[in-house]
């Protein structure tokens, strides 16, 4: 898989209005954030750029109006920024991650049972 675009935090604001509701143009997409941000509109306008320059948005011109769309899938950014940080913070060992998860009490009893649910699934389909 190619690598995609390196998104900071406020850029995966942006990311996450533009996979919603696309395609968007730059005033929904400010409307938005301004809702749930402090940003200005001109601070919205700077990360849309940064992330058209990064390729990680492309638009289309219709008139006088800005139409975005995302290059890059919700579902594959965030595989890739959990394989990274899984890789920086624990080797790549996702037995590791849960475990100081689970001894560290940050997974609540529903959370534990939602995840043997999951493993049992995958077990009788034969993926384990």
């Amino acid at each position: 898989m190619a690598t995609l675009p390196q998104i900071s935090e406020a850029e995966y604001e942006v990311m996450k209005i533009v996979w919603k509701y696309a395609p968007i143009n730059t005033n929904e997409i400010t409307e938005k954030l301004l809702k749930t941000t402090s940003w200005s509109p001109k601070t919205i306008q700077t990360l849309i750029k940064r992330l058209v320059n990064k390729g990680a948005l492309t638009y289309e011109k219709q008139g006088r109006i800005f139409v975005y769309t995302s290059t890059v899938k919700e579902n594959e950014y965030i595989g890739q920024e959990s394989r990274s940080f899984l890789k920086r913070f624990y080797g790549g060992d996702i037995t590791a991650m849960l475990s100081s998860y689970i001894e560290n009490d940050r997974l609540s009893d529903s959370e534990i049972e939602h995840l043997r649910s999951l493993l049992s699934r995958k077990a009788q389909k034969g993926d384990l």
